[in-house]
């Protein structure tokens, strides 16, 4: 039996993103008799063990600060938000201590700009080999202006990497402009399983419709992401401006902009057309989408884009832009007419191209069953976690 050692900032129990969801669909999947995995994240939440197993994750919580329950926000701020920098120092030191007991034949580096100083140093101490997985969303000239403190370290993270996992051909550049020279696997990640099989039944779904006060007629745009600006939730809520009133706007998830946004939807005079639901479980998200219509989600940069292949698997109309990742996955008509049509594609802080898309997509209800269901298609056979796990087994983890 194997034993991977794996670094990230956060994980189960609470609220997760892409990442941490990657994580827990990967591990979930695999044998605890094939391999084994250990975790080093960080320690924020008073209420939980600072050793506990999840799953088939054994997991080790590093940090000084925490308070009880305490959300993304709080995370973000002084003094909880130290904790950050604690792990960058000291979560390989961590996993230095926990090797010498457990004997790693590998380590699993989540995110280069969260974990890539810590599998530094843990290499540094050990010579354990290790894999770094890019899942990163904001653009990477962001990521290196940020990282550069600890600028050798990290940039070692990626020339001494034995494999890069990419989760777009995108993300792919960027390791190697970070100067690493060796194997590349571009391992896309899955659409949330309830997307693809859920398990609910549409009754919910009409009840939930109720709970959003939907009425009939209603055609409501969603988004189901962070309220942070890289997602462009402003440009949609301009959008709805140029929209009929009868056109509304879901916004699915929590996050620092959200009093921001809720500012411009009253400056815009939209309040009534606009539905914040705040942070809500991923176990729940797909009933939120299928109680909208048309999924718009104009990001300003994206590592791949889990949410819109969720949506593509519900068999929603996705609109967005084609930045980062999302390039790999949404074809359009008009820019990408050698390819089969997966959505409808918009540019970057544009509210016009959005609204006239959506009216376009509603003027068109046999072009979008055409379109949406070579999207699920697609979805099912290349972004099912099934198929992502045996990639990284095959691929990644067989290199340990």
């Amino acid at each position: 039996m194997k034993k991977i050692l794996i670094f990230s900032l956060d994980y189960l129990p609470g609220t997760i993103s892409g990442a941490e969801a990657a994580i827990q669909e990967i591990t979930d999947r695999i044998n605890p008799e094939d391999i084994e995995f250990h975790m080093v994240t960080l320690y924020y939440d008073s209420h939980v063990s600072r050793i506990e197993k999840i799953g088939n994750v054994h997991i080790y919580r590093v940090g000084i600060f925490s308070k009880p329950h305490a959300s993304l926000e709080e995370r973000r701020k002084v003094p909880l938000h130290f904790n950050k920098y604690y792990f960058q120092l000291f979560a390989g030191i961590k996993g230095w201590k926990l090797h010498r007991k457990h004997h790693y034949d590998g380590a699993w580096a989540m995110m280069a700009h969260g974990t890539g100083v810590p599998a530094s140093i843990f290499n540094i101490c050990t010579g354990v080999p290790y894999a770094l997985t890019l899942q990163e969303g904001d653009p990477p000239e962001y990521i290196e202006r940020m990282m550069r403190v600890v600028w050798p370290l990290f940039s070692r993270a990626f020339r001494r990497a034995t494999v890069v996992q990419s989760i777009s051909t995108f993300l792919a550049e960027w390791a190697r402009h970070m100067g690493y020279q060796g194997d590349i696997e571009i391992i896309r990640n899955g659409a949330n399983p309830e997307s693809i099989k859920p398990t609910f039944e549409k009754e919910e779904v009409e009840e939930l419709k109720k709970k959003l006060g939907k009425k009939e007629g209603d055609i409501f745009l969603v988004n189901t992401a962070r309220l942070v600006h890289q997602k462009g939730f402003d440009t949609t809520i301009r959008a709805l401006v140029l929209l009929p009133a009868y056109i509304k706007l879901l916004v699915v998830g929590g996050g620092p902009d959200e009093e921001k946004l809720k500012m411009l939807v009253q400056e815009l005079q939209l309040t009534h057309r606009v539905i914040f639901t705040g942070q809500i479980e991923r176990s729940s998200v797909t009933q939120y989408r299928f109680a909208g219509d048309i999924f718009v989600g104009p990001s300003r940069s994206e590592g791949l884009g889990n949410a819109f292949l969720s949506a593509m698997a519900c068999r929603m109309p996705v609109v967005a832009t084609q930045v980062g990742g999302i390039a790999d996955f949404l074809f359009d008509a008009k820019r990408n007419p050698e390819k089969g049509t997966t959505g409808w594609a918009v540019d970057p802080d544009s509210p016009e191209q959005i609204a006239e898309v959506v009216q376009d997509i509603l003027a068109h209800p046999e072009r979008v069953r055409e379109v949406t269901n070579r999207a699920r298609k697609m979805v099912e056979e290349e972004y099912d976690w099934d198929i992502v796990t045996h990639k990284m087994k095959t691929k990644i983890f067989a290199r340990f």
